[in-house]
């Protein structure tokens, strides 16, 4: 890989990735449900980050890393359209703070189940926290389809998951990540 990058620009993007891999294998993990499948897809996004960053500046390099694995994933799956459930081959990178590990594996395997551009709005929104217009441009798609997707994957998880399902968005966020 020939990439056109300065030293100084060479740091920024060691120290980019040394302080949100954990972060984005998180998000990599949430969208593939496998490991190897999620640390590939993490090392495909750090390798065109760079290509990219060579070119130019990058001036939000976490929403461009997320756009870039949901790209990737939208390539892979127009190409296979096979999907692997996973909930029970979860093994976070990162702390788990989680403090109810049982709720945790609910949402998982509830995760699991979701069409695959629901889960990625479900994620995006949720886990990472992105507003409904940042999320619609990583999903390269309407702010109306990021409502809907994230209603109807909302409401898909609290279907399966029943009486686990955390009462309010922000306690969703609070079972469901790692920091």
């Amino acid at each position: 890989m020939e990439v056109n990058v300065t030293e100084t620009e060479m740091a920024d993007v060691a120290a980019f990735f040394q302080a949100n891999s954990g972060r984005l294998l998180q998000t990599a993990f949430l969208m593939t449900g496998n490991r190897e499948e999620a640390q590939d897809l993490l090392q495909e996004t750090m390798e065109r980050t760079l290509r990219a960053w060579g070119r130019r500046p990058i001036e939000f390099p976490g929403a461009y890393a997320r756009t870039v694995m949901v790209r990737i994933l939208q390539r892979q799956r127009a190409r296979s359209r096979l999907f692997r459930p996973w909930a029970e081959h979860y093994e976070p990178q990162c702390p788990d703070t989680t403090s109810n590990s049982d709720v945790r594996s609910v949402l998982l395997a509830a995760l699991s189940q979701l069409p695959p551009r629901r889960r990625a709005a479900v994620v995006l929104r949720h886990w990472e926290g992105y507003s409904e217009s940042e999320t619609a441009q990583v999903l390269n798609c309407s702010v109306g389809t990021v409502k809907s997707q994230t209603s109807r994957g909302l409401d898909q998880l609290r279907e399966l998951c029943g009486d686990a399902f955390p009462s309010n968005e922000s306690a969703l966020v609070q079972t469901s990540t790692t920091t």
